[in-house]
């Protein structure tokens, strides 16, 4: 039986076995979309804001996963192998759960898509399915490769409460990938700014079903003259290769 033993443990890398799925627990929003992107087989809990569609790339695969709190008795009771995280929040959770052995991946946040590249393959190294990131990603390459950038319209990013996307940001990525002169300067410059210095196009992200004193500057009237695109909110909570779904509606 000796011999049968080492036999086995010789041929075992060729066997490939599939290994039993891992329990993965996601803490936060982005990490959702990737974990529910990449690994829905492993998921076992999920944020409360994965089952948002205004937020959330992964809505509808959300509801069939338990949402949990992020908190360490709530993770814990759903025996993860696997927490995903972010850079910020729950950063006492994350601790706890690590000094208790738990494997914490933290997902930083990707401001363009040479760092949505980096994350993807991350987060997939981390869930074990570097091919489906890999696939992921040449679908997002074929989205950005079909848009012929060029220098054209000059256009703003306004966003609730008056925040203007500037240099550096996830938004000026995608205004430049879908051949947008990105004239925002960051910050809020106020609707004195914009009415002095229009521009071509404003960018708007969809009205939202619930307005709200944060989302009145994009209704107001000295705006209404200029032309404007909407794109889904939930293509820029998160940077991440559905990102490039927003570069296909702005080209246009």
């Amino acid at each position: 039986m000796r011999w049968l033993a080492l036999a086995l443990l010789a041929l075992a890398p060729l066997l490939a076995w599939p290994a039993e799925a891992a329990r993965v627990v996601s803490l936060n929003l982005c990490a959702d979309d990737f974990l529910l992107l990449l690994a829905p087989e492993q998921a076992v809990g999920v944020s409360r804001l994965a089952a948002d569609p205004t937020l959330s790339v992964v809505a509808a695969a959300a509801r069939a996963v338990p949402a949990v709190r992020a908190d360490a008795e709530d993770v814990l009771n759903r025996h993860p192998d696997l927490v995903l995280a972010g850079p910020f929040g729950a950063q006492t959770t994350l601790a706890l759960l690590e000094r208790r052995g738990l494997s914490v991946e933290r997902l930083p946040l990707a401001r363009d898509f040479a760092a949505i590249r980096a994350v993807t393959r991350q987060a997939a190294a981390a869930l074990g399915v570097p091919e489906r990131g890999e696939a992921l990603l040449a679908r997002m390459q074929a989205r950005l490769d079909a848009v012929a950038p060029r220098p054209g319209p000059r256009a703003v990013f306004l966003q609730p409460r008056g925040y203007v996307a500037g240099p550096g940001t996830l938004a000026d990525a995608v205004l430049h990938a879908a051949g947008l002169t990105n004239a925002g300067v960051g910050g809020t410059p106020g609707l004195e700014w914009l009415a002095t210095h229009p521009p071509d196009l404003l960018v708007v992200e969809d009205a939202p079903r619930f307005p709200s004193l944060a989302t009145d500057l994009l209704r107001h009237p000295a705006l209404a003259g200029i032309p404007r695109l909407e794109v889904a909110p939930a293509l820029l909570a998160c940077g991440g290769p559905w990102t490039a779904r927003a570069v296909t509606a702005l080209a246009r």
